[in-house]
């Protein structure tokens, strides 16, 4: 069981408990993955079985108003993940997506009936990046982050940035206009700090102000909800208000400090925040 804002997600439901569960496999083979363990695993069977029923009853038992399909890729065991919500749902849970989003429109949209929300990973937006560092393509990921907006999945995005890879102001400023154009400017991103790992331990970690400067872009683009992750900064980690500025949700970490009410308005000037809140 997770903090919900481990996903991350900061517009679904903040401060709730979530119960995460994962398969092993991927459809991707990312350089930087730092779940390559089970991601990669090739499929080895594991001694854990789980009907989707019974998953559906640990997250009722657990007191978690949601189940996160999370840290591999939960659409490569399509099937299970399907059923899992399926089940889910008709309990009344609701159901959140961590995914890459490599996968067809036709399987996107019939199991979008039964998801709530979604941090999608858009690792770059370079082809070449997505080729050379994830042995996938660009485009199949735009198209269903469109797909997923369109069934009414609520969106938020992570995009790491590794150094030399995908950290220039150039790609920022595409991503950024391409999410205000395709997905609205209240589409929560996050951009995230990268560490050596996996493949990728010889390049160094993000630098702060490489961060700092990618916020600074999206905030120009006229994105209104910007966060920094796997660094410290209660500007960068907590929700304002779009209108008045107002601090909505205070975070350090994981921990909400301070939340916003029920109805997801602003206490001081009602503007109704973008989001899933009760």
């Amino acid at each position: 069981i997770d903090p919900v804002e481990k996903k991350p997600l900061y517009h679904f439901l903040p401060g709730s408990p979530i119960l995460s569960i994962a398969t092993a496999g991927c459809n991707l083979h990312c350089k930087q993955c730092q779940n390559w363990q089970i991601s990669q695993s090739g499929g080895r069977a594991s001694d854990t079985n789980v009907l989707p029923e019974a998953m559906a009853a640990l997250a009722l038992e657990r007191k978690c108003p949601a189940i996160a399909y999370t840290y591999t890729e939960p659409l490569v065991s399509y099937e299970y993940t399907y059923d899992c919500c399926k089940a889910a749902a008709e309990k009344g849970l609701r159901n959140v997506l961590v995914t890459a989003a490599f996968i067809n429109p036709d399987p996107l949209k019939a199991i979008c009936k039964y998801v709530d929300a979604a941090n999608v990973d858009l690792k770059s937006f370079s082809n070449d990046f997505y080729r050379d560092i994830c042995d996938a393509q660009l485009q199949p990921v735009l198209t269903a982050l469109k797909t997923m907006k369109e069934s009414g999945v609520m969106l938020e995005i992570t995009n790491l940035i590794i150094p030399t890879l995908n950290d220039t102001e150039e790609e920022t400023k595409q991503l950024c206009a391409w999410v205000v154009e395709n997905l609205g400017d209240e589409t929560p991103l996050h951009f995230s700090r990268f560490f050596p790992q996996n493949e990728l331990k010889h390049l160094p970690p993000t630098p702060i102000e490489t961060l700092l400067r990618a916020r600074e872009i999206a905030i120009e683009a006229g994105l209104q909800f910007v966060y920094l992750g796997n660094m410290s900064s209660v500007e960068a980690e907590s929700t304002w208000c779009p209108e008045c500025g107002k601090l909505l949700i205070e975070r350090s970490g994981y921990t909400i400090i301070n939340n916003l009410p029920a109805d997801g308005s602003c206490p001081e000037c009602s503007a109704q925040i973008h989001g899933i809140w009760s």
